[in-house]
């Protein structure tokens, strides 16, 4: 069986890679870098009529309607192009919780405003992915209370979703009564996380089970593990375009064979994390039995593989690669943090184990 995108995942591919190619040059990252705010308006303006906020929400909510695999298609394209943007929480954890655990109400209220681009939402669901860092909730009825220090997407939220250790779920708005909301620098500039303290601050439970919640977590997972492939990739074709243009002793180093060598070693490592990405977004679209594995197989294979990669492209630039001139750091510094969030390689095998009877709960 082939196994590929289809011509209409392709074009959705195309669109936001030439969007993002024309938004994102490298002196403009370097700026949104400086700014550390993980957001700029102009970009998620550019991106919302991209359709890329709601790629996920039905079109009965204004949304566009698709599915996992075009989401993946999509993290790779902004992790290719070191966007700070928030995708992962923002765009796919936050709907997907509230379309399986919300009502009625919270469906029709928040995810058309998803889609548009006039909602966002920050995610935290430290208490569930063993993240360190503050993560202690308690939910009273209607009021949370407590501290979490690991909010994905916080640039310009306007809402806040935790998950607590039982595996309920509560969206507040930033804004609201008894919260306290800031950013806090990671060692990725394009996305800090977000801190926040609740105090009886009021609530919107979304109660769908820990069942619900772990899947709204692998599927941020997923989404995460797709970021790290496109950066990989990019930091791979700058290695290969910095050997074939920089000259040694009179000669492209890319002539030299250690230097063929390890670019062909960086592509071999790569390139079969791409179908392990597109088929776990596929198996997670359709349900099957073993997308969890899969999920918890690709965030820690990908973690440790673009690692590697992120390590020998810059040892490919010799010391150019630790300079600021080409920016190779920015796409260095996403794969570690890509790695770390939502739960490390350590604690994804620990949970593959669990989930295949290897380890206790």
């Amino acid at each position: 069986m082939r196994f590929g995108l289809s011509d209409e995942q392709k074009m959705l591919d195309e669109s936001v890679r030439g969007f993002l190619s024309r938004a994102l040059p490298l002196d403009e990252v370097r700026r949104l870098a400086a700014a550390g705010s993980g957001y700029d308006a102009a970009l998620a303006n550019g991106l919302t009529e991209q359709g890329v906020t709601g790629i996920i929400v039905l079109e009965e909510y204004g949304g566009v309607g698709l599915g996992m695999v075009e989401a993946v298609v999509v993290a790779e394209a902004l992790g290719y192009a070191a966007a700070p943007f928030g995708f992962a929480g923002a765009c796919v954890m936050a709907p997907l919780a509230i379309a399986k655990a919300g009502d009625d109400g919270a469906r029709s209220e928040l995810l058309g405003g998803i889609a548009a681009g006039e909602r966002r939402v920050a995610v935290d669901f430290s208490a569930l992915a063993g993240t360190t860092g503050a993560a202690e909730l308690t939910l009273d009825g209607d009021r949370l209370s407590g501290t979490v220090q690991n909010l994905l997407d916080p640039g310009a939220a306007t809402d806040l979703l935790v998950a607590l250790a039982d595996g309920r779920m509560a969206l507040v708005e930033a804004d609201a009564a008894g919260v306290k909301f800031g950013l806090r620098k990671t060692v990725d500039r394009t996305r800090p996380l977000g801190t926040a303290s609740f105090d009886g601050a009021t609530a919107r439970l979304l109660d769908g089970g820990r069942d619900v919640a772990k899947d709204v977590l692998q599927a941020g997972r997923l989404i995460i593990a797709a970021d790290s492939l496109g950066a990989g990739q990019r930091m791979i074709d700058q290695a290969v375009a910095y050997a074939n243009e920089r000259e040694q002793f009179g000669r492209k180093i890319g002539s030299f064979q250690a230097v063929k060598h390890t670019c062909s070693e960086l592509v071999g490592m790569l390139e079969p994390c791409r179908s392990l990405i597109w088929y776990a977004g596929y198996a997670r679209e359709h349900g099957m039995e073993d997308a969890p594995l899969t999920i918890l197989h690709a965030k820690s294979h990908l973690g440790e593989i673009t690692r590697e990669v992120s390590r020998m492209a810059t040892e490919v630039h010799g010391g150019m690669g630790f300079t600021d001139l080409l920016g190779l750091h920015f796409w260095f510094k996403r794969i570690t943090f890509d790695r770390q969030v939502l739960g490390g390689p350590e604690r994804c095998r620990s949970e593959a184990a669990t989930l295949q009877g290897w380890a206790a709960a």
